[in-house]
């Protein structure tokens, strides 16, 4: 199917991306996308001008962070479809059209799967090995494997960004969506695009203290998207103290010593990880149930009329 570039609004979230920005833009018009909007996190270094310069909707939003970016710019996008990348020149302009290709096809979400085609010095050791973990942590944490969930190469149509409850302000916006794509029930399809090294601008990325937010993040959103896992792990995690302190409470019986207090401790260490457990069961069974009614709800409305 034939893709609308008139109907594609390219989201480039910025802070202090002068180096790169103006070029992206440029390469986006050249490629028929007539529609560019940067979303600026009040850049110091000229990227405003050099992108308004460039021909771009320019806006500055209020929040901080990547994320705030993204929620605010969802309010302002009028087109029914929106390509969204980096602005730091990682991502090529030339993968968009294999981007959006899905979503013209019935596809809700497409993210954009660096890991597929990295350049050499695109990643570090340390960056590669991180983001094949948090990839795997996902998968069990949310039972669906997307390969890249920190890409920021994505494309999305509008009614599927909207019904997102996006709330995270910073790098972890990536991994929320990911979360509320599964949530939802969306169509993901995963492309392999190339992904380069940066030209010049400095990473804004803190691979160990984002990488462990990041990873917070997947578990905490887990609540309400897998509770089994959630409760499942706090539980487990309470009953296995529990049950090392009962193989020591029970070594010490052995040999004729006592620990009351302690014994009341192991028991009840055990029995609130089991029903932590137990909790975690019963909201996963509620879930299923509420995914259950809102497909048949979904089945059984009426056809939208034609406008």
């Amino acid at each position: 199917m034939e893709i609308e570039r008139d109907q594609v609004c390219i989201l480039i979230p910025t802070l202090n991306e002068a180096p790169t920005i103006a070029g992206l833009i440029h390469a986006f018009h050249s490629l028929g996308y007539p529609h560019v909007m940067v979303m600026d996190g009040n850049s110091t270094d000229g990227t405003q001008d050099l992108a308004r310069e460039a021909g771009a909707a320019v806006h500055v939003q209020t929040g901080k962070g990547k994320g705030n970016a993204v929620i605010e710019a969802a309010d302002l996008i009028d087109l029914p479809y929106a390509l969204m990348l980096d602005g730091d020149g990682t991502y090529r302009p030339e993968d968009a059209e294999k981007m959006l290709e899905p979503l013209f096809t019935g596809y809700d979400h497409v993210i954009g799967d660096r890991l597929a085609y990295p350049d050499s010095g695109a990643f570090t050791g340390l960056n590669l090995f991180g983001n094949k973990v948090i990839n795997f942590f996902f998968k069990i944490a949310h039972g669906h494997d997307l390969h890249d969930i920190l890409s920021g190469y994505r494309a999305f149509t509008l009614p599927s960004l909207r019904e997102m409850n996006l709330q995270e302000a910073g790098f972890e916006i990536e991994t929320e969506m990911a979360v509320q794509s599964v949530k939802c029930d969306h169509r993901v399809a995963v492309v392999p695009v190339r992904y380069l090294p940066r030209p010049g601008t400095p990473t804004k990325l803190n691979p160990l203290q984002d990488g462990f937010r990041i990873t917070s993040a997947i578990y905490r959103l887990a609540k309400v998207n897998n509770p089994l896992f959630y409760f499942g792990l706090i539980g487990i995690g309470i009953s296995t103290v529990g049950g090392v302190l009962a193989l020591y409470v029970l070594f010490e019986w052995l040999n004729g010593i006592e620990h009351l207090p302690l014994t009341v401790l192991t028991v009840l260490l055990i029995v609130v990880g089991f029903e932590i457990f137990m909790f975690g069961v019963i909201s996963d069974m509620l879930l299923s149930f509420h995914r259950e009614v809102m497909r048949e709800i979904q089945r059984l409305q009426p056809p939208k009329k034609p406008e």
